[in-house]
């Protein structure tokens, strides 16, 4: 990455402009830096990163009646299927300002702060989605949370606050009291601990290969594994319990504009309280340095001053 000059940009017919007041730090990010994977996957380069967005808008083309000058809103990254996410094919959040379309815009409900927004915008809605849209979470469900980083820390609260047992697995004890805090049941370090245990659910945050192979093994017949996390591209699962098990293994990837109100409007309540890291702008290529060594606790999110 380097600092660069980006021209500011106008809003055409069916677009709006956002001043961006906060924009949060991702380990795709990180990723994308780090693991030529990646590379496939950001279109547009070089490229402004930043794919959690949160702002206001300052600007609105000619047709947009969805929205208006004034307007605090965050980015839907995925709102538009098929097209990409901001910081991979059109230029994202580390910068003062974004152009967008109404469909990628979800409003901020009264009260919610701008860094908790742009969180809400990946971090909050991928957890949703895995865990809601994609695992089909009910209340009474036995459910496993691997990873209690950015996006599990998320996802095990949204099921305590909808009703299910949550278990948590998360090989860093250090933060092992956020999972009681959070209102988990028991906390593990490793998967295998949780073999033939015979969860609902198990949501694998991480996704370094070995946890979802362990979280087979530790769903009951019929049981499924949602993978969110991209610790590992590539990975081996065992076929003996995916048969015997009829397992159910299913990806998750983003979310929806509904993903992301449902999350804002559990934040606005109170009812999930990440734990988030504020930084300024110029510490973002350091935020991104200690997300790669494993230093940050919960999520970063960079406050975009004007």
């Amino acid at each position: 990455m380097k600092l660069a000059e980006v021209a500011r940009p106008t809003a055409e017919a069916g677009e709006v402009i956002l001043e961006i007041r906060a924009a949060g730090l991702c380990h795709s990010d990180v990723g994308a830096l780090e693991d030529p994977g990646w590379l496939n996957f950001i279109t547009k380069r070089p490229v402004v990163f930043g794919h959690e967005i949160a702002g206001v808008v300052c600007e609105v083309g000619t047709g947009v009646t969805e929205f208006a000058v004034g307007d605090r809103v965050g980015v839907c990254p995925t709102a538009r299927v098929g097209v990409g996410a901001p910081g991979y094919v059109r230029d994202g959040g580390f910068t003062y300002f974004h152009r967008a379309e109404p469909r990628d815009l979800v409003k901020m409900p009264d009260g919610l702060s701008f860094e908790l927004a742009a969180l809400g915008t990946d971090a909050g809605m991928t957890s949703y989605h895995g865990i809601v849209t994609k695992g089909g979470l009910q209340a009474g469900m036995k459910v496993g949370v691997i990873g209690l980083g950015g996006l599990g820390q998320i996802g095990a609260r949204v099921g305590v606050v909808l009703g299910a047992e949550v278990h948590v697995c998360e090989k860093n004890e250090a933060v092992w009291p956020m999972a009681e805090e959070i209102g988990a049941k028991s906390v593990v370090a490793d998967v295998s601990e949780w073999k033939d245990r015979d969860f609902d659910l198990i949501v694998d945050y991480a996704g370094f290969g070995t946890t979802t192979a362990g979280a087979v093994n530790a769903v009951r017949r019929g049981g499924r594994v949602v993978l969110v996390g991209m610790g590992v591209l590539e990975f081996t699962l065992s076929t003996v319990a995916m048969i015997r098990k009829q397992a159910q293994v299913v990806g998750s990837s983003g979310g929806t504009r509904e993903d992301v109100a449902a999350v804002y409007r559990l934040l606005a309540d109170g009812k999930i309280t990440p734990a988030v890291t504020v930084i300024g702008f110029d510490d973002i290529p350091k935020g991104l340095e200690d997300l790669r060594d494993g230093k940050v606790k919960g999520r970063l999110v960079a406050r975009i001053d004007h």
